[in-house]
C-alpha cells in the first residue's frame, strides 16, 4: 500500500490531465490539499476519473479558495467516507466513520466555522497486517495558515488543531489504526526550516507545541547510511525526546538527521531554486502501524508544478477493497452519478406558469456575477428599452401568429444608420478661391495623421508599464485651442493651408481617418514632435542599478501590501531568496525607486 500527499495550490496543476497525474504518483491513495474548487464548478472530468473514485471537500464560504480531495484506486475502494471533521456536514450518516471525541470546549457556531472551509475528507479502509485485517483512517488535512496581519486567524488555526487531534485520538481508540496526511502548515524543528535562527522564539511557536505533544519520542527511529540530503548535519537535530503523544512523524522515523528536506517554498521570489524552504507536509501514523506497517516514507521535491512538493508513505500492509461505494462518493452526487431525473422536474403545465415578463424579473441563483444578473433581468436588451429608460410599442397585435409576428418586426424594423464617422467629419468653411500656399506636403499633413480631439492619437509604445517610446526626434509639437497640432506649424480654422487640406482630401477618407493613427514616417517633423511630447509625459521605468554583491542589474518590485508605502517601487537583486551563506542567492541590495528622476 503507497499513499501520497500534495498540496496541489489549485486543481488545475494537472495540465496534462487528472489521470495522467494521478497514475505519474504511482499510488493506491492520493490525497490533495488545496483544491480550490466549489461543488457548483467541479466538472465531471475532475470528479470522475477512469480507474478511481474521488472524494471531495468544498468551502462553503469562500469560492477559489482550499478544499481538500482524496483519490483512491478501484483496488483500493474504502469501506466507508466522510467530510469534515465534526460529523455536521454529514446529513446520512450511512457509510461514515463516526467517533467525534468530546467536543465540549467547542461551541456550536465555532464547530460549523472549523467544518466551513472544506479542510478534511477521512477515508476509511482494511488492510493485512502480519496476517491480521486491521481498519486503517486516513485522515486528508489542510491545515490553516495563521495570517499576522489576522489576530483571529491565529486562533482559528489553533482550533482547527485541537480538533483535528480530538478527532483522531477518538477514532484511534475506537479500535482504528489512524494516519494524518497532508499540510500542516507548521513546521516541526529547527531542521525542517530554511532559517530557524531568523525565527524569534522558534520553540514558543503554539503550532510547534501542539506538535510536541502530538507525536510520540520515536527514538526506535532507523537511520540508514547517509546520501548526499543527510551529508550535513545540524546543530539543531537533538535528540530531545518529545510528549507522549500518539503518532510518529514518519519521514523523521526513517530519516531522523537529514537537513533541508523540504516540502514547501516561496515560488514568488525563487526561492526553490535555492532550496530555501520549510517542510510542513507530513505523513503521521499512529506508532503502532508505523512499528507493523510502514516501510518507507520520503519527500519528492523533483516533483513541479505547486510551492509544495508531494510526500509519500509505503506500508507493508495489502489493501482490501470494498466491493460498494461510500455515498461521499462523487460517482454518487446527482449531477455525475448518471441517472435521469423526473421528466416532470423540467416541464411545468402552461396554467402553472408565469408570464415571462414575470419571469424575467425573478433573481438568478447566487452563483451568477452581478453584470450577469443586470442582463438577464432584461432578456430583451436594448431592443426592449430606450437609452432615456421608456419602452418602445411593438407595431404587433396580440392575436397574430407567431411567424406573422416575426414578420410584422421585421418590416417595422428602421434601416441601420449611417457610418458613425459621417459625425465627426469636418466642416467645409466656404472661402473665396484662393491660389494654394506652396508648402510641402509634410507641413501641409496628411489627413489620415492629423490628431483631432475626436481621434487620439495611439502609439506602439511610450507608457509606464516599461514600453519604449518610439526614438523620434524634433522641434516640440506646439498647438492651438482652435487648431490641430502638424509638427511645428498649427493649423487655424480658415486658414488657406487647412481649406486646401479640407476641401480636397475630407472626401473619402473618412475610414482611414478611425484606422490610421500611427506615425508617418514620410512625415519626421510632425512625428519627431509627437514623440518628443509623449517622451516628457511618459518617461518609463527607470534603469536598473546594479546590485553591490554581483554587479547585475536589479529587478523592479512593487509593494502591493496595505501601508503607507502602497504602490511604491523599489529594486532588489535579481537573484533567487536563499540562506545568507549561499553567494548564489540573492544579496541584501536594496533601493526605493526615486520619482524625481
Amino acid at each position: 500500500m503507497k499513499i501520497v500527499s500534495w498540496n496541489i495550490n489549485g486543481i488545475r496543476t494537472f495540465k496534462g490531465g487528472i489521470k495522467k497525474a494521478l497514475e505519474s504518483l504511482d499510488a493506491d491513495i492520493v490525497c490533495v490539499q488545496e483544491t480550490k474548487v466549489t461543488r457548483d464548478l467541479l466538472d465531471e472530468k475532475t470528479a470522475i476519473v477512469e480507474g478511481y473514485n474521488s472524494y471531495f471537500s468544498f468551502s462553503r464560504g469562500r469560492s477559489g479558495y482550499s478544499g481538500v480531495a482524496t483519490y483512491c484506486k478501484d483496488s483500493a475502494t474504502p469501506f466507508a467516507a466522510e467530510e469534515g471533521l465534526t460529523g455536521l456536514l454529514t446529513t446520512n450518516h450511512e457509510g461514515t466513520i463516526g467517533y467525534y471525541g468530546d467536543l465540549r470546549e467547542f461551541s456550536s457556531e465555532e464547530l460549523q466555522l472549523l467544518d466551513n472551509e472544506g479542510r478534511a475528507v477521512l477515508t476509511q479502509h482494511r488492510v493485512m497486517c502480519e496476517d491480521t485485517p486491521e481498519t486503517v483512517t486516513v485522515i486528508n488535512v489542510y491545515c490553516p495558515r495563521a495570517d499576522p496581519e489576522k489576530p483571529e486567524r491565529k486562533h482559528f488555526k489553533l482550533q482547527f488543531y485541537k480538533l483535528l487531534q480530538c478527532r483522531a485520538e477518538a477514532i484511534l481508540e475506537a479500535g482504528s489504526r489512524v494516519i494524518i496526511l497532508g499540510d500542516v502548515n507548521t513546521s516541526h524543528r529547527p531542521i525542517d526550516h530554511c532559517d530557524p535562527d531568523y525565527i524569534d522564539d522558534f520553540e514558543d511557536h503554539p503550532g510547534r507545541k501542539w506538535l510536541n505533544g502530538l507525536l510520540v519520542d520515536d527514538s526506535e527511529g532507523k537511520e540508514y547510511e547517509k546520501n548526499d540530503y543527510e551529508e550535513e548535519e545540524s546543530e539543531n537535530t537533538s535528540s530531545k525526546p518529545l510528549s507522549s503523544g500518539k503518532f510518529v512523524d514518519t519521514f523523521r522515523h526513517f530519516h531522523p538527521t537529514r537537513s533541508k528536506a523540504f516540502t514547501c517554498w516561496n515560488t514568488m521570489t525563487g526561492a526553490r531554486q535555492t532550496n530555501y524552504g520549510t517542510r510542513i507536509d507530513y505523513i503521521f501514523a499512529d506508532h503502532p502501524l508505523v512499528k507493523m506497517g510502514f516501510v518507507a516514507a520520503d519527500i519528492m521535491p523533483e516533483v513541479e508544478g505547486s510551492d509544495h512538493c508531494p510526500v509519500w508513505g509505503k506500508l507493508c500492509c495489502p489493501l482490501l477493497s470494498s466491493s460498494k461505494l461510500p455515498p461521499l462518493c462523487t460517482r454518487n452526487l446527482p449531477e455525475f452519478a448518471g441517472r435521469q431525473q423526473k421528466l416532470s422536474r423540467f416541464l411545468v403545465k402552461m396554467d402553472q406558469q408565469q408570464p415571462a415578463r414575470e419571469a424575467c424579473r425573478d433573481p438568478l441563483p447566487g452563483s451568477q456575477e452581478t453584470g450577469e444578473t443586470r442582463e438577464n433581468l432584461n432578456p430583451l436588451g436594448s431592443a426592449g428599452t430606450s437609452s432615456t429608460g421608456k419602452k418602445r410599442k411593438l407595431a404587433v397585435e396580440s392575436g397574430v401568429p407567431k411567424s406573422k409576428k416575426i414578420m410584422t418586426l421585421k418590416a417595422v424594423t428602421p434601416k441601420p444608420q449611417g457610418n458613425l464617422l459621417a459625425f465627426f467629419k469636418p466642416k467645409s468653411i466656404p472661402v473665396a478661391p484662393t491660389r494654394e500656399d506652396p508648402v510641402s506636403q509634410c507641413e501641409r499633413g496628411e489627413e489620415r495623421n492629423e490628431v483631432t480631439p475626436s481621434q487620439p492619437h495611439t502609439f506602439k509604445g511610450g507608457h509606464s508599464a516599461g514600453q519604449d517610446v518610439p526614438s523620434i526626434t524634433g522641434p516640440p509639437c506646439t498647438e492651438d485651442p482652435q487648431g490641430v497640432c502638424m509638427g511645428d506649424k498649427v493649423h487655424v480654422p480658415g486658414s488657406n493651408i487647412q481649406d486646401a487640406s479640407i476641401n480636397s482630401q475630407n472626401q473619402g477618407k473618412d475610414a482611414a481617418l478611425a484606422s490610421e493613427a500611427t506615425v508617418d514616417p514620410s512625415c519626421p517633423r510632425k512625428g519627431a514632435s509627437l514623440g518628443g511630447f509623449w517622451k516628457t509625459v511618459l518617461r518609463g521605468p527607470p534603469p536598473p542599478p546594479p546590485c553591490k554583491a554581483h554587479g547585475e542589474p536589479c529587478v523592479l518590485r512593487t509593494v502591493k501590501k496595505a501601508g503607507p508605502n502602497m504602490g511604491k517601487q523599489f529594486f532588489v537583486c535579481n537573484r533567487p531568496q536563499g540562506h545568507a551563506s549561499n553567494p548564489e542567492a540573492r544579496c541584501n541590495f536594496f533601493s526605493w525607486v526615486d520619482k524625481g528622476k
